[in-house]
């Protein structure tokens, strides 16, 4: 088994984003669940719905605590906080393994428990050994060095930086899941399995941020949005091309790194300003490149 390394272009990204089409309602393009923030850190669930909102979905259902379902029905008041059928998940960003109540960990294991996709962020990575339908877990070098730590691998977060390729290779091997390592430099990877790696190549993927001001306090809650809405909108193609997962994965991180250029132009910016620049870096990718909106599925 060998590892391709691919850098993530914008035709590689335009390739995996879906218009609406003329036939479609609310819920065939995509109903994404979250469960995401807390009492203490409410605001991620704002930053993850928000952004999965402006990538382009159906719906968000948000479930989660009375705190954070207030905050994002006031910024996003077409959110559903009832429960109800979805096509992804995003969970976890916001929380802390440790800080969860039994509603929070209720809610976080019957998400991982249905088998649609998932992105699993932040304070849920611990519990992602339980999804039951494919799962991308977005950890940073940090996060990384703790979920090896849990499967007997001792390492430091300095050794991760020096190699994130490898040990992106290594953490998916070890999770099965698809791994999404931020960073200036985000690797993503799948597992070395057959289905993931046709032809007996895993194709991986860079995305290269082209500056650092997305480097600030929720910026990884917007690339879950981001993700989330990915995975909603296109889980029906999963189920018979699993591989495409990780060009999902990277086309999310590609758009959040270039959204968040567009944000900057040149300046600094807050989490909320990537969010809101996400709409212009969809559409350029679907009309901008090769062609016409809408004629990619």
């Amino acid at each position: 088994m060998t590892t391709e390394w691919r850098d993530w272009t914008e035709l590689a990204a335009s390739e995996h984003l879906r218009a609406p089409r003329a036939d479609d309602d609310k819920y065939s393009r995509g109903v994404l669940g979250v469960v995401t923030g807390s009492e203490e850190y409410p605001g991620a669930a704002v930053l993850g719905v928000e952004a999965a909102v402006r990538t382009g979905l159906g719906m968000v259902r948000y479930l989660g605590a009375e705190r954070p379902s207030s905050l994002v029905l006031q910024a996003r008041p077409e959110a559903v906080t009832a429960d109800g059928r979805v096509q992804a998940w995003l969970i976890g960003s916001g929380m802390s393994p440790t800080g969860r109540d039994e509603a929070t960990l209720d809610r976080l294991e019957r998400a991982l428990a249905q088998e649609v996709p998932v992105v699993v962020d932040a304070g849920a990575l611990d519990l992602s050994d339980a999804a039951a339908g494919p799962a991308v877990l977005t950890p940073h070098a940090g996060e990384l060095v703790t979920l090896l730590s849990a499967r007997g691998v001792d390492t430091d977060r300095a050794t991760v930086s020096a190699d994130p390729a490898g040990w992106a290779e290594r953490a998916a091997d070890l999770t099965g899941k698809v791994i999404v390592l931020k960073g200036s430099v985000t690797h993503v990877c799948g597992p070395a399995s057959g289905r993931w790696a046709p032809g007996g190549v895993r194709v991986a993927a860079r995305v290269e941020a082209p500056s650092s001001w997305a480097a600030t306090a929720g910026s990884g809650d917007v690339l879950g949005g981001v993700l989330g809405a990915l995975l909603a909108g296109q889980a029906d193609r999963l189920a018979d091309d699993p591989a495409r997962l990780v060009g999902l994965a990277a086309t999310g991180a590609y758009l959040h790194a270039w959204a968040a250029e567009r944000a900057s132009g040149g300046g600094p910016i807050a989490a909320l300003d990537i969010a809101a620049a996400l709409p212009a870096v969809v559409a350029r990718l679907l009309t901008g490149v090769g062609g016409v909106s809408g004629a990619r599925r």
